[in-house]
């Protein structure tokens, strides 16, 4: 069988470590550079590539083509792919079909949703490794999955699913899934029509059947709609705010004081809420979920608190890349805010935050290229001189300007990618920045 692979990013470069495993004649193809850590993998495995080309020929000779989540449709090569009615699928489609051959005992839990989604798959994998149980973690979380199918042989897969990899899911079916929220995200990849998004995140439980469990948010509009004008034939569990009204947080027995957890926020209660489902729909006990609550570290980049200057917080959220995620950053915070935004703008219709903004936001500084709809959006806040085109100057502005008892908050509202490779790039260069401050 012949697979090519386009992208050798994570998703990619493990996609072809698996399909060497089953013995197909595999080509990677990466219409950028390839980087040194991928390089190296593909040279370990003896796997052809090539980068800042598509060779056509060989691609469309392809039995399959296993493409990254990053390539749009719109990308000429899958266009003619698309003409030449070759099978393209995702990574992480690829890994559920090999792993119903390999270990097809193997259970699947998959979250997904607009925000939330890193900081639920990490608290399910952390909850479910304390009670003892073999787990693995991966997905769009950074890891990927088909590699893991591969390398490991866990009872349990956890994984963090975009929307991106859903597209090209067909046969996926997770045994456990969760849909947290949908809010606008992405609509520049979905013609700008929120239907279109709601559909690609509901993918997730396409094929589910009775003996699959699904957890969803009974609050969220989107998602309440869809679920009334579609039949779901499975196991459900709604969460809603009333689960976290008060101290506590409830699902169905189960009660944990909101101090028990590490993570803050009304909208980090509602992701524990359905990670303390997943646990107990596997009959894990309460003393060993709240062992798992008490000990968990937030991943990078998602309300990550960086250090305390001269009174001043410094709080790196970079992984708020949509309107929705700000609105719980700006939510979750006590003090006055100094607020870093800014970058390749999606769509973003500021109308949900405006009056958290006009509460809580005293500062303003723009970290990105073009600063247009930020200053039509926010006159009263907009400084051109607190526009900044690295991390580092982001940083000196703020510590500039902030005040003893506010916070900075770098929850950016957009993608990464003028200015940055990468939402992680970002983060990683405004913590080094500020560890860096004096």
């Amino acid at each position: 069988m012949k697979i090519a692979i386009l992208g050798a990013g994570e998703s990619g470069v493990g996609a072809a470590i698996l399909a060497k495993e089953i013995g197909a004649e595999v080509f990677v193809s990466d219409f950028g550079k390839i980087g040194e850590k991928y390089q190296g993998e593909l040279e370990q495995y003896e796997i052809e590539f090539e980068e800042e080309q598509h060779t056509e020929e060989r691609i469309l000779s392809a039995d399959l083509v296993i493409k990254s989540p990053g390539i749009p449709d719109k990308a000429p090569i899958i266009k003619k792919l698309k003409s030449a009615n070759i099978e393209i699928i995702d990574e992480i489609e690829f890994g559920f079909r090999q792993l119903k051959i390999k270990n097809p005992n193997a259970k699947i839990i998959a979250i997904t949703g607009s925000n939330g989604k890193t900081t639920t798959t990490s608290l399910i994998h952390h909850l479910l490794e304390k009670a003892g149980l073999n787990v693995a973690i991966g997905g769009n979380i950074g890891k990927s999955f088909a590699k893991q199918v591969v390398l490991t042989n866990p009872d349990f897969y956890v994984l963090e699913i975009s929307s991106f990899q859903l597209d090209y899911c067909f046969r996926f079916q997770p045994n456990i899934g969760i849909l947290l929220n949908i809010t606008p995200d992405h609509l520049d990849r979905y013609d700008y029509k929120m239907s279109n998004y709601v559909d690609s995140k509901f993918r997730l439980i396409q094929n589910f059947e009775t003996e699959n469990f699904f957890i969803f948010n009974n609050e969220n509009e989107s998602m309440v709609d869809w679920l009334k004008a579609n039949e779901v034939h499975c196991d459900k569990q709604p969460i809603a705010n009333v689960n976290y009204e008060n101290d506590s947080i409830k699902v169905d027995d189960y009660e944990f004081q909101k101090s028990d957890l590490t993570i803050r926020g009304p909208h980090n209660h509602f992701n524990a809420s359905c990670a303390i489902a997943v646990a107990k729909y596997l009959n894990i006990g309460k003393v060993a979920i709240l062992k798992g609550l008490k000990t968990f570290q937030n991943v990078p980049h998602r309300m990550e608190y960086i250090r305390t200057l001269n009174g001043v917080d410094y709080i790196n959220d970079t992984k708020a890349t949509n309107v929705d995620a700000v609105k719980y950053a700006l939510m979750a915070m006590e003090k006055s805010i100094v607020w870093i935004v800014g970058g390749q703008d999606k769509g973003n219709d500021y109308e949900e935050i405006m009056s958290l903004v006009k509460e809580k936001v005293r500062v303003m500084i723009c970290l990105c290229a073009d600063t247009t709809k930020l200053a039509e959006t926010f006159p009263w806040l907009y400084n051109e001189s607190l526009v900044a085109k690295t991390a580092e100057a982001a940083a000196e502005m703020a510590l500039n300007i902030a005040k003893s008892g506010e916070v900075v908050l770098l929850s950016p509202a957009c993608a990464s990618f003028d200015l940055f490779d990468n939402y992680a790039q970002r983060g990683d260069f405004f913590r080094t920045a500020v560890n860096e401050l004096i």
